[in-house]
């Protein structure tokens, strides 16, 4: 189940870093919320990461630059990772929120399979995926 909640983050850090790329306008605005995205990456490989004390591959992944990972060619297709990212950049941050109000009701529906600590992390995770669907969704009625 932790195994499974690292390559969720992994994905959704694949989206954030591929929206970026093809929109660098945004890239500042998604900086913080891919940030977290990498910490809650980084936190649910913690204990998985064998001895030493370090986080594992995920967190290292995580940890590195918040540089994209390639954005989609001329012709249409998709960057590395295989994510699509619509051309219109509102459609873009609606696609991300999407993602992670998905990924956060995923989290929220595996509390009750969960052990304890896991448990723990994955409500505090899906809570923040719950933040960044609000902070990449205009308001109504606001102007984008």
């Amino acid at each position: 189940m932790r195994a499974s909640a690292v390559r969720d983050s992994e994905r959704l850090l694949e989206r954030y870093d591929a929206t970026a790329a093809a929109h660098p306008a945004l890239a500042g605005r998604l900086a913080p919320l891919r940030s977290a995205v990498a910490a809650h990456a980084g936190a649910l490989a913690w204990p998985a990461s064998g001895a030493g004390g370090a986080p594992g591959r995920a967190a290292g992944a995580a940890s590195g630059s918040a540089a994209p990972t390639g954005a989609p060619s001329p012709g249409g297709t998709p960057p590395a990772g295989g994510v699509q990212v619509p051309p219109e950049p509102d459609k873009a941050l609606a696609a991300l929120a999407d993602a992670e109000q998905a990924l956060a009701e995923a989290r929220t529906a595996a509390l009750a399979g969960a052990p304890g600590e896991l448990a723990r992390m994955l409500a505090s995770v899906a809570a923040c995926g719950a933040v960044h669907v609000h902070l990449l969704t205009p308001a109504p009625g606001a102007a984008s």
